[in-house]
């Protein structure tokens, strides 16, 4: 019962992963095309690094091509741009990936949309965000869309059912709130945020609550009820004096504390981690195969 209760996101990452390197082998075989993504850092972020490394890797896992641009961090803004519009116009390049966040004097937003949105893999371009508003097809966001199909492969019922978003951020809160309004999932949708009054109150009529407000364990289990799916979008490191590292990472659930009173619940790490970069190889194969369209 407790193997059910854990939505392994790992394993569910694996599956996905490798469904896309199949579908790639056939995209090659079938029509010489081998999905292609670039990656930008800028600065010397140690975060990044790992970020983009690790897609990388994925992307080398499920035969994609990849390559990996990396930029001083006071390299100019029309410089960056310019690298953008260089691969925007590369035929062996479908996907664009600007690695989060980026030094103060460049100005973020106007770099996502600088990034032609049909190889916005991420999903941030306002032309794909608001196709996924009014439910037309786009590139989703990769978290948002992890946590969908995390729902999905484990038959985790969610029309009808109360679905409550803590955080409201663009990466994820916002989105993941517009897709489960969708007519695919039909939930109806709360949205809590740092100004929400009777917060326990309206978490505790989730059937469905996604956490994703970056605060260690805040939500505790009188703020839940009885039998709800928890999605944990939470990442934070805290202080462990009992790991060599001094610290260990947990997410915006204290897990142990949830555990006994949900029906299942994400683990943190190990739950919607994996299905970031799963999806973001997803939305890539579907680049690519948009192009023979």
């Amino acid at each position: 019962m407790t193997e059910n209760k854990i939505i392994d996101g790992k394993e569910i990452s694996n599956r996905i992963l490798e469904e896309v390197k199949e579908e790639t082998r056939v995209l090659k075989d079938s029509y010489n095309t081998i999905p292609g993504l670039a990656f930008i850092i800028v600065g010397e972020n140690p975060a990044s690094k790992v970020y983009v490394s690790s897609k990388a890797k994925a992307c080398e896992k499920v035969g994609f091509y990849s390559v990996t641009e990396e930029l001083p961090e006071d390299v100019s803004e029309n410089e960056l741009l310019m690298l953008i519009d260089r691969f925007n116009n590369d035929k062996l390049i479908h996907g664009i990936l600007v690695q989060l966040p980026l030094p103060k004097h460049i100005n973020e937003q106007k770099v996502i949309e600088s990034i032609d949105y049909k190889k916005d893999v991420d999903g941030f371009h306002p032309q794909n965000i608001g196709r996924l508003v009014i439910g037309t097809d786009c590139f989703i966001p990769c978290t948002p869309y992890g946590i969908t199909e995390l729902l999905r492969r484990t038959n985790t019922q969610t029309s009808g059912k109360n679905v409550v978003v803590l955080g409201r951020s663009n990466i994820v809160g916002k989105p993941i709130a517009n897709l489960m309004l969708q007519k695919e999932f039909n939930s109806t949708v709360t949205i809590c945020h740092s100004a929400t009054k009777n917060l326990n109150e309206i978490t505790a009529s989730a059937d469905i609550l996604i956490a994703a407000i970056g605060k260690a364990d805040f939500v505790k289990k009188d703020m839940i009820k009885e039998g709800c799916v928890i999605i944990d979008v939470g990442i934070n490191r805290v202080e462990d004096t009992s790991k060599k590292s001094g610290s260990r990472i947990t997410g915006d659930v204290d897990y142990n504390d949830c555990f006994d009173k949900c029906a299942k619940i994400t683990p943190v790490p190990g739950g919607v981690g994996p299905m970031t970069i799963a999806m973001l190889m997803k939305n890539t194969l579907k680049s690519a195969n948009n192009t023979l369209k």
